[in-house]
């Protein structure tokens, strides 16, 4: 299970170093793609397999699926860690995500985030501000 933030720099050769407590979860090789909320997903294969079984059980006949099924599908590359713990962040995603110096890597249970940190900060605040609407639709789910 993934959890936690934390805050790292993309290099100059555009290499974002992953803590070594999440690497240890995602092995030895993740899958990196487009995420939701202008950000990006990195899930470890097994998670990802899981994850595209799913997408593949979607209805083709509904453009909503259609397109959410190609926005993961098609953004996501194999990524092999270096031995300092890091990967390399495609231009297309590192464009996708906004992603500029300082960066925000969140642990969300089977998967972690990559954030811009501004744009991380931002979206926090937000959700922050509306903490008892979201509760309040958690126990109508019965979540909480």
């Amino acid at each position: 299970m993934f959890i936690g933030e934390y805050t790292h720099n993309i290099d100059n050769k555009k290499r974002l170093a992953i803590p070594s407590r999440f690497r240890k979860e995602l092995g030895e090789k993740s899958i990196l793609t487009r995420g939701l909320d202008n950000c990006l997903f990195l899930y470890p294969v097994q998670e990802w397999q899981k994850f595209s079984e799913k997408l593949g059980q979607l209805s083709m006949g509904q453009v909503s699926t259609r397109s959410f099924a190609r926005l993961m599908l098609s953004g996501a590359v194999e990524v092999e860690f270096d031995n300092l713990g890091r990967i390399l962040l495609p231009d297309y995603l590192k464009t996708y995500a906004d992603l500029k110096k300082k960066i925000v890597i969140a642990g969300v249970l089977n998967r972690l985030e990559i954030w811009d940190k501004d744009i991380w900060d931002n979206y926090k605040k937000e959700i922050e501000k509306n903490t008892d609407a979201i509760a309040e639709k958690l126990g109508e789910l019965g979540l909480i």
